[in-house]
């Protein structure tokens, strides 16, 4: 996040767009609720029906993989209504000239067009938010899981500049981190193409640093992200993989395309706190601690970092993380004294020697509380709001990015748009929230979430069981018939293996980012006889 979280209760609206703010991220939602309830404006993108839409202004719901055109048309409206913030485009930003003439094609009524959503529905939002100063825009991985997502943040970042709700109170530009340290692991490079601090491997510079602190040598190349190591794997290129806290098997796109892979392997290893559905395939499991059995650091969607205090001892012959993974590197490792850290306080501080962002950060500062990076230095507060003044890169720089469509579209044999997100009571592939006896009673199964209108002309009754096939796979499960969704959509999440649904998700990528299309893909539905 540009922003921090208390900084929501002091926008004037917000813009969420492909994030289910209320279910995937409920602290947050909750705070966002609070806010509206005091007076702020509420946009909301989503082509479901979701809680915060009930308190929305505006609800734009518009065809999944379709984002990027919606931007863009709010970005149309809001230059050629000359709503946009003058001031702060001239003096902090380049390229908007560039940015006018790609976005005036995306007028209303061809947005409308592409995106199923009215064009005076496109106006009001744009409006609404180019009156509000400061607007904050959330967003999740309903913009980033497409094989456009890079392109669509880029048009993000395009309308928080037009409008200067960057570098101020209350603004920002805020994705929502989908678990407890995801953005901590991104800082310490669990990226392919980046160092801690994300230093980018093909710099020299970066390299002869982190090389020094490693004793190693580092190579230029990028690695490979999760669905290319998975296409290695299947291709025979890649013969052992090393799992840590993932479930692939059951959270990876085309799922029959991932469990071949698995078992292509000459190796595999899996370390995670429960035995899951890809465990099951391992050669080696190894027990890792659960956070309340370890020491440690989480940083947050906020860019804190928070100390993580052991509890209680880990069960059996469980262990964290980090020690686990220096006992195998020191069998491996030339320089045994390298790995015999004595503590995860020590292991923070060599990363806050070798990343710019964390110099200043320490567990024994974090004793005294979080601290949002960059924390340059020891005497350094931390850092609220991103981009105070200037950005990093000097000027904001406009990306005048054109409407990509998704890479596979309903037709005649599959003529309907599966689109995948999370629920309330359960999380990701369900390995920890299905021990819980008490979110089972909350949400027993999964069901496929279809408007009326589709399921009449398909025959569906609520509780019936369907099939929903793609050109990957197929899945069965029981339906729900709801107007949240819209007509032509269809909706389910991956929580439950036994509806596995990203048997049906496409696994093209990003071009950039890498990531995935779980958002879009085309199914048909039939009814399947008691």
């Amino acid at each position: 996040m540009t922003n921090s979280i208390a900084d929501l209760a002091k926008a004037e609206a917000f813009f969420v767009i492909g994030s289910n703010t209320t279910e995937q991220h409920p602290v947050i939602g909750a705070a966002v609720k609070r806010a509206v309830r005091a007076g702020a404006g509420l946009i909301v993108a989503d082509p479901r029906r979701i809680e915060l839409a009930r308190m929305a202004s505006v609800h734009l719901r518009q065809r999944p993989g379709s984002d990027i055109a919606l931007i863009n048309a709010l970005c149309n409206v809001i230059i050629a209504e000359d709503l946009y913030d003058t001031a702060f485009v001239a003096e902090r930003t380049e390229g908007f000239e560039q940015l006018k003439a790609a976005v005036e094609k995306y007028t209303p009524a061809f947005a409308a067009e592409i995106t199923g959503v009215p064009a005076e529905e496109i106006r009001k939002a744009a409006r609404r938010y180019a009156a509000a100063r400061p607007a904050a825009i959330l967003y999740s991985m309903g913009i980033t899981q497409h094989a456009s997502g890079n392109a669509a943040v880029m048009a993000i970042a395009n309308l928080a500049m037009l409008c200067g709700n960057l570098g101020v109170e209350g603004g920002g530009v805020n994705p929502l981190r989908g678990q407890n340290n995801v953005q901590g692991s991104c800082d310490m490079g669990a990226l392919p193409d980046v160092l801690p601090g994300y230093q980018k491997v093909a710099d020299p510079a970066a390299r002869a640093k982190v090389e020094k602190a490693w004793g190693a040598s580092i190579s230029d190349r990028p690695g490979l992200t999760v669905v290319e190591m998975m296409n290695a794997a299947h291709a025979g290129d890649l013969k052992a993989m090393y799992i840590l806290g993932e479930n692939p098997l059951v959270t990876d796109p085309d799922l029959r395309h991932v469990q071949e892979a698995l078992e292509k392997l000459d190796f595999l290893a899996v370390q995670d706190i429960f035995f899951t559905e890809t465990a099951a395939l391992a050669d080696v499991v190894l027990p890792g601690a659960a956070f309340a059995e370890k020491d440690g650091t989480f940083t947050n969607t906020e860019r804190r970092v928070q100390l993580v205090r052991k509890a209680i001892d880990p069960p059996g012959k469980a262990r964290p993380d980090w020690q686990i993974i220096a006992a195998i590197a020191r069998r491996l490792s030339a320089d045994k004294a390298l790995w015999d850290y004595p503590s995860p306080a020590a292991i923070l501080a060599e990363a806050a020697a070798i990343t710019p962002q964390y110099a200043g950060i320490s567990h024994s500062r974090l004793e005294r509380g979080g601290l949002q990076w960059p924390c340059p230095s020891p005497d350094h507060p931390g850092t609220r709001i991103l981009h105070v003044g200037k950005f990093s890169r000097g000027l904001g720089k406009f990306s005048a990015g054109a409407y990509i469509p998704p890479a596979e579209e309903p037709d005649a044999e599959y003529p309907l748009i599966l689109t995948t997100g999370r629920r309330l009571q359960h999380y990701h592939s369900g390995s920890m929230t299905h021990r819980v006896a008490g979110l089972n009673r909350l949400l027993a199964e999964e069901r496929m979430e279809i408007n009326p209108d589709d399921a009449d002309a398909l025959g569906l009754a609520d509780g019936d069981t369907a099939l929903i096939a793609s050109r990957r796979g197929r899945v069965q499960a029981r339906v729900q018939r709801t107007d949240r969704i819209k007509p032509g959509v269809v909706f389910m999440t991956f929580h439950f293996p036994e509806t596995a649904v990203n048997l049906l998700t496409v696994s093209a990528l990003d071009p950039v980012a890498k990531i995935p299309e779980f958002k879009v893909a085309a199914v048909k539905v039939t009814r399947l006889a008691p």
